[in-house]
C-alpha cells in the first residue's frame, strides 16, 4: 500500500491558500450576482471562475516543477499573476457596470482586507482534510464581505484580494528569478551535466589535451561550410576556450 506522509510543498504557501479562497469566493460571487440577465450566454461566469482556477492551478503546478525546471516554475507563476489581473479586471467591470463605488485605499474595509495575515497551516497525516479545513477557516475571516455583504462589498473585497495575491506572486517571481540566476535553468544544468560526463569519458580514453588550457578535448564535427562533416578535436571547455587540434594529431 502506498502511504503519503507529508503534504505537497505548495500546501504550505500562503499564496496557494489565498488562491483557493479567491477561487471559492469567485464561484460564490458568480452564483449570487452573475445571473442570466447580465450573462445570458454564461460566458462571464465561465471566464471569471476559470481565471480564478488558473491562479490556484498554476501556483500548484509551478511549485511542483521547482526541483526540475525553474524556468517552468517562473512561467507558471507569471501565468498565475496574469490571471489575477484578468480576474480583477472582471470585478472592476462588474462594479462599473452596476455603478458601484470602489473602496479608497485608506478605507478601513480596504485596510482590513489588505492587511489581514493568514494563519500558518498545521497539517498532520490527514493533510488533505487538514488543508480543506484550513482554507475554510481562512475564507470565513472574509465572510462579512463575501458571504453576508452586498454585491458592492463582495466585489470590492475580491478586488483587494486580487491585489493581495498579485503582490504575493510578484514576490515569489522575484525569488524564483534570484534562484534561477544562482542555479541556472533545467536545460542549462542538463547541458552542464552532459559536458562534464563527456569530459570524464575523454580524460579516461586518452583524448589529447587542449593546446590552450590543457583540458581534455572532445571529438567534434564541423556542421557547415566547405569543411562540413570534417571531424576535429575541440576543447571540452568551449565556449570559454576555443582550442582546436586536427583529428590526426597524436600529441597529448
Amino acid at each position: 500500500m502506498i502511504k503519503f506522509n507529508s503534504a505537497p510543498s505548495y500546501f504550505w504557501l500562503n499564496a496557494w491558500v489565498l488562491a483557493n479562497i479567491i477561487e471559492l469566493s469567485t464561484q460564490h460571487f458568480c452564483d449570487r450576482f452573475v445571473d442570466y440577465k447580465i450573462d445570458p450566454g454564461h460566458r462571464l461566469y465561465d471566464q471569471m471562475t476559470q481565471a480564478a482556477r488558473s491562479i490556484r492551478a498554476n501556483i500548484a503546478e509551478g511549485s511542483g516543477r521547482h526541483e526540475t525546471s525553474l524556468e517552468t516554475e517562473m512561467r507558471l507563476t507569471d501565468v498565475a499573476r496574469a490571471s489575477s489581473h484578468e480576474l480583477m479586471g472582471d470585478y472592476l467591470n462588474f462594479m462599473m457596470r452596476h455603478s458601484l463605488t470602489a473602496w479608497n485605499s485608506d478605507d478601513n474595509r480596504f485596510l482590513s482586507v489588505i492587511n489581514l495575515r493568514l494563519d500558518n497551516p498545521e497539517y498532520g497525516n490527514n493533510f488533505i482534510s487538514d488543508a480543506m479545513s484550513h482554507i475554510s477557516r481562512q475564507l470565513s475571516r472574509f465572510d462579512c464581505f463575501l458571504k453576508h455583504g452586498s454585491a458592492s462589498d463582495a466585489a470590492n473585497c475580491m478586488v483587494v484580494l486580487c491585489l493581495k495575491i498579485n503582490s504575493m506572486l510578484t514576490s515569489m517571481l522575484l525569488t524564483q528569478l534570484s534562484d534561477f540566476k544562482q542555479q541556472g535553468g533545467f536545460a542549462e544544468n542538463l547541458t552542464q551535466e552532459r559536458i562534464e560526463a563527456r569530459r570524464e569519458v575523454a580524460a579516461s580514453s586518452g583524448a589529447p589535451a587542449c593546446p590552450k588550457c590543457g583540458r581534455p578535448m572532445l571529438r567534434r564535427m564541423q556542421k557547415k561550410g566547405q569543411m562540413q562533416g570534417r571531424e576535429f578535436w575541440g576543447c571540452s571547455d568551449y565556449p570559454n576556450c576555443n582550442g582546436l587540434r586536427n583529428i590526426d594529431d597524436n600529441q597529448a
